[in-house]
């Protein structure tokens, strides 16, 4: 406890060895006897400065000053003040002599001389970011004044610093010391005035006129110091004698009349410095008002910040660069990772970063950017995802997935449409950075989703975007998912360009399918598409069909020349033009701004509807009416090939339902259709029965009464085997009375040996309760059944 409270007041005493700091190269220039060096911290490697000076021994005098100024740097903390870190002592033996070096270790800063080279700033700019750091230093300056009760002694140029934020502060207290003006000593009041160089000396601390210091103001001596101060800035010249102040010529003309009154002669008439900050016309300027208004966002109300955010992207073109990136973007950040900043302060933030290296933009923007996306403010999102194409690609793939997409997820399912459409168009940027787990988990249920949200725009964007993740997409996945997507649910939607997208995405992702799969589940949901009732949908379905024709032709040649690897494999080449596709995708889905936006016309010369272009998307389902699709096969057909093995998988995406339910319930019913034609292999060897049936088609035969009621016509292929097959069975009528002719009776008939047996039961009624028979109602067939009544006239 000891050892900590002599560090606090007076350094520790430990050698140089034991600073956990490291010196590096010292800068040309600093205050007085010190030596400004570069330093990194042992620990993290940050930058620091450390300023050092050596004297002959413990009573050496410049020794007794500097442990003043490290007492008071560590006491004074203001924010135009530097900012003291550590402190520390170290005894070196020289010979027969030893010597004593202080150190003291301060945030990173440069002397302003040299930070004034490097920038080489001029005219305007360079006035205004004089004008800011005068601001600041004079701010300093009225603080220990006014407020401390403090006298620094020396402002001059040497005594001001320049952070990395090109921030000016004031340091060099070694002759600092409490104003006394109540004491009648006539002592000297600053005990250390003996390190003030002569020409930055009033003429009362010359004379050493104690008295009279004592009765002028506190800032009296630093205000005269300001003055000096101002002199060695405009001129670029350090101040070698007092005459020099006199020489006004490169100051500018509204800084002139306050300039003089800092340097007046009498001690109690001088300017005082805070007067010099509230009134001076100097100040008055853009860098300065913008900042200001920076630091003091948290007092400002919303219509202000918005008019003020609103305007800074046109103001920061006009400010000087290296102050807007080193300055301004820091603030910026600050603000809106904090709360102070509303959402329209993003899009300066992101103009401002984009004229930082990518280096530079992955350290200072994008941990701001992470942090807003888990912030609940929903216009700081809308935001984030309208400019997520400036700075998306610079986020990482483990970044993405695990602190930027839990946090986006939600706007799959808010409330608002806009917002639901902005994440998904952003998701072409962010999906391929996550991992295959988050891909083919949570992200496809979201997709399944908002495949059948009510908006037509946002189930448009969802068929293209999935149609450009594809490839981001697992095998297993693809198979899952790509079909059941495009053809289930895109080409059935009511809305034509959410039509036309499905054609164009199952064209954009041709190479993932095989032949079977394009034969038997692709074609016969496009070929639909060919007598659409919008114009736009029929060129990209007749597109289509010629695309997958040829593929599938290409399959018959390799088949036909013994290529058999093509059985098994997916791989078939898509045609050229697949490129167009995926290029009209993601053009489509980087137009900005809300779907209103944009005009409703969708040209059939288009290479794919504009997802974005819904003016009003309720209103046009209305006008739009979904066409039948033809179906993919009969019953028998599907028993001859197997349909395409589906990967398992426990993840649940929403379309595996559709492969297994709805797909598998329209094969079912497809036998409707094709029970009209005969398998062609069975003509080679008839049975009897049909051989029967074609020597009696080479006869007369007469024939019966046509039957008005009965619209259907005979199937002659097929003979009803199983009650069960029969959907009309439990409530057709009873068969017509009516005599067969005498002539159509014949012994040699070849329809007797396959004809069916004549009913040997009643028509069951369509009532239980109103039922005759003495046999129990037989329940309900599942499906949908046809019932033929016949008219009390008996037509």
């Amino acid at each position: 406890m000891f050892k900590f409270l002599k560090d606090v007041v007076a350094g520790s005493t430990a050698g140089v060895k034991d600073l956990p700091y490291n010196i590096g190269e010292p800068y040309s220039s600093a205050w007085g006897s010190w030596t400004h060096s570069r330093g990194t911290s042992k620990v993290d490697g940050s930058p620091v400065s450390i300023f050092s000076l050596t004297g002959s021994n413990a009573g050496d005098g410049r020794i007794a000053a500097a442990r003043n100024g490290v007492k008071r740097l560590r006491t004074v903390r203001h924010p135009n003040i530097l900012s003291f870190l550590h402190s520390t002592e170290a005894e070196v033996i020289d010979g027969s002599s030893t010597k004593l070096t202080i150190y003291i270790v301060t945030e990173p800063v440069m002397p302003l001389a040299e930070k004034i080279k490097e920038l080489g700033l001029q005219g305007t700019q360079r006035d205004e970011y004089y004008a800011w750091g005068l601001h600041r230093i004079a701010k300093a300056v009225s603080f220990l004044n006014n407020d401390c009760k403090l006298v620094h002694g020396n402002v001059c140029l040497a005594s001001v610093v320049v952070t990395n934020t090109l921030d000016w502060k004031l340091h060099a207290f070694d002759v600092l010391s409490e104003f006394d003006g109540n004491n009648a000593s006539t002592g000297p009041m600053l005990q250390y005035d003996w390190l003030i160089a002569s020409q930055y000396k009033p003429i009362e601390l010359e004379k050493s006129d104690w008295t009279t210091i004592r009765k002028s103001p506190p800032w009296a001596i630093d205000s005269w110091g300001l003055g000096c101060f101002i002199y060695e800035l405009f001129s670029g010249l350090k101040l070698s004698k007092t005459e020099e102040l006199r020489n006004t010529a490169s100051l500018p003309k509204s800084l002139l009349p306050d300039y003089q009154r800092l340097l007046g002669s009498t001690p109690s008439r001088r300017l005082n410095p805070s007067k010099l900050v509230e009134n001076c016309e100097f100040f008055q300027n853009k860098l300065v008002d913008t900042i200001h208004f920076m630091e003091i966002l948290n007092l400002k109300d919303s219509v202000e910040k918005d008019t003020f955010f609103r305007k800074l992207p046109t103001l920061a073109e006009q400010l000087p660069r290296e102050i807007v990136l080193k300055k301004l973007l820091p603030l910026l950040a600050s603000a809106l990772e904090f709360g102070s900043a509303a959402a329209p302060a993003l899009t300066p933030l992101l103009k401002i970063g984009a004229w930082l290296s990518p280096e530079e933009f992955n350290m200072k923007v994008l941990p701001t950017l992470v942090k807003l996306f888990a912030s609940n403010d929903r216009a700081i999102r809308v935001g984030l995802l309208q400019h997520i194409d400036q700075y998306g690609d610079a986020f990482t793939a483990q970044v993405v997935d695990e602190q930027v997409y839990p946090h986006i997820a939600t706007g799959f399912s808010d409330t608002s449409a806009f917002l639901r459409e902005l994440t998904l168009k952003s998701m072409l940027v962010l999906a391929p950075k996550l991992s295959q787990r988050t891909l083919s988990g949570s992200f496809l249920k979201y997709l399944s989703k908002l495949q059948v949200d009510e908006e037509p725009a946002i189930r448009t964007n969802t068929t293209i975007l999935l149609g450009n993740l594809a490839s981001h997409l697992n095998e297993g996945t693809r198979k899952r998912v790509l079909i059941n997507a495009f053809t289930v649910r895109a080409l059935r939607d009511t809305f034509s360009p959410a039509r036309g997208a499905g054609i164009m995405a199952l064209c954009a992702t041709s190479s993932y399918y095989d032949a079977q799969e394009i034969a038997a589940r692709i074609l016969p949901n496009v070929v639909v598409l060919l007598i659409d009732p919008d114009s736009d949908v029929r060129s990209k379905a007749f597109q289509a069909v010629e695309q997958f024709l040829q593929i599938v032709k290409q399959f018959h040649e390799k088949t036909n020349a013994g290529d058999s690897t093509e059985l098994s494999s997916s791989g078939i080449s898509s045609l050229p033009d697949n490129g167009s596709i995926l290029g009209w995708a993601m053009s489509s889905l980087s137009i900005k701004g809300k779907p209103t936006d944009h005009t409703p016309h969708l040209s059939a010369s288009s290479s794919a509807p504009n997802i974005s272009a819904v003016p009003n998307a309720s209103s046009a389902v209305a006008d739009v009416q979904s066409t039948g699709l033809v179906r993919a096969s009969s019953t028998a057909d599907m028993a001859d090939q197997p349909a395409p093995e589906s990967p398992t998988s426990t993840a649940t995406d929403g379309w595996s339902e559709l492969d297994n339910g709805i797909i598998a319930e329209d094969h079912a019913n497809d036998k409707d259709g094709w029970d009209d034609f005969l398998p062609l292999e069975e003509e080679s060897n008839p049975s009897p029965a049909l051989a029967s049936i074609q020597a009696a088609q080479k006869r007369p035969v007469a024939q019966t009464k046509p039957q008005v009621s009965n619209m259907r016509p005979k199937a002659t292929t097929h003979s009803i085997k199983n009650e069960d097959e029969d959907l009309w069975g439990s409530i057709a009528a009873p068969p017509p009375k009516v005599k067969p002719s005498a002539t159509a009776i014949d012994d040699d008939d070849p329809w007797a040996a396959i004809a069916a047996p004549p009913p040997t039961t009643r028509a069951k009624p369509l009532a239980a309760g109103r039922s005759r028979g003495s046999k129990p109602a037989a329940a309900p067939k599942l499906g949908a059944q046809r019932i033929n009544r016949t008219s009390s006239s008996g037509v």
